[in-house]
Order: structure tokens, then C-alpha cells, then sequence
């Protein structure tokens, strides 16, 4: 599986982004998909996830309100629309495709990581 995340950026408080996770090899069509971030020194933790279908969704407390997660299936990808950013959203964004067709907020639910972008929001 070769997963390919883009769309990190620097942007102002209170400013969007959208990422995008893709797999150009349509290996993950069947399975969840999660994004999770991380910054220095401290443990990856979630942000969201989708199920195979896109009919089942969840988010962290700290995004929820704020962050979309969605799945285009005929392209293959999953995007993350961040609304309203603040600073302490600064991390590298990873995207994760899950072991099954659905998914929670464990790092170990997940067995493919992409590469990572880097996300800073500026206060």
C-alpha cells in the first residue's frame, strides 16, 4: 500500500486547510481510513476516521465541530477539511489505513501510515 498525503501548509489562526490522503493503487477501497498527528516528543494521536463506505464516522474531542473527514471512492482518496484552526492544531498530519472496513482512535487498529504533512497554524 502506498499512501499519499498532501495539502499541509502554513496558515493564520482561525484559517482552513483541506488534506488529502491518496492511494493510487486502490488497495484500501475496503477498508477504513484515519487520520492521526503528531508533534515533538509527544505519542501520535487520532484525529478522525471513516469507515469503507463512508457511512460511519469519528472524530477527536479536540476536532470535532471543527474537522470533516470525507471519501471520494472513485478516486480512491480521503480528504480532511480543518476549519477554524488554532495553533495547538500544529502537528504532521498522518493518513492510516485501518486493518478492517471499520475503525476506531487506536494507533494499533492501523496497519499502513502515509508519509505525513506538515499542518502549522500561526497565532
Amino acid at each position: 500500500v502506498q499512501l499519499q498525503a498532501s495539502g499541509g501548509g502554513l496558515v493564520q489562526a482561525g484559517g482552513s486547510l483541506r488534506l488529502s490522503c491518496a492511494d493510487p493503487k486502490r488497495t484500501f477501497s475496503n477498508n477504513a481510513v484515519g487520520w492521526f498527528r503528531q508533534t515533538p516528543g509527544k505519542e501520535r494521536a487520532f484525529v478522525a476516521q471513516i469507515s469503507w463506505n463512508g457511512g460511519s464516522k469519528s472524530y477527536a474531542d479536540t476536532v470535532k465541530g471543527r474537522f470533516t473527514i470525507s471519501r471520494d471512492r472513485a478516486k480512491n482518496t480521503i480528504d480532511l477539511q480543518m476549519s477554524a484552526l488554532k495553533p495547538e492544531d500544529t502537528a504532521v498530519y498522518y493518513c492510516a489505513v485501518a486493518r478492517g472496513s471499520h475503525s476506531g482512535d487506536s494507533v494499533t487498529s492501523y496497519a499502513y501510515w502515509g508519509q505525513g504533512t506538515l499542518v502549522t497554524v500561526s497565532s
